[in-house]
């Protein structure tokens, strides 16, 4: 039986920023564990359990998402004055 590492009841993805504003959702509530190993990897709140499922702990599908949701996949660049160049 494999044990679950300690978060000190913290979710292990939710910042020190978030813990006061998302108390009861930063408190740990998942054991999340490799879908391929069965390996626990840790202690996840609810929030954060479903999305790395969703993206099927793919960690390249994760950082274009997080590329998206940070502009860097849809905003042009700007080449010259009035040319800008549209993300490929």
């Amino acid at each position: 039986m494999a044990s679950v590492p300690s978060g000190h009841g913290q979710c292990s993805i939710v910042t020190r920023d978030e813990v006061r504003p998302l108390r009861r959702s930063g408190s740990a509530e998942h054991v999340d564990h490799d879908h391929q190993t069965g390996k626990v990897r840790g202690v996840r709140c609810f929030r954060r359990s479903a999305a790395p499922g969703q993206f099927k702990d793919r960690p390249d599908v994760m950082r274009r998402a997080a590329a998206y949701v940070e502009g860097n996949l849809w905003k042009p660049t700007l080449v010259a004055q009035g040319v800008y160049r549209q993300p490929s």
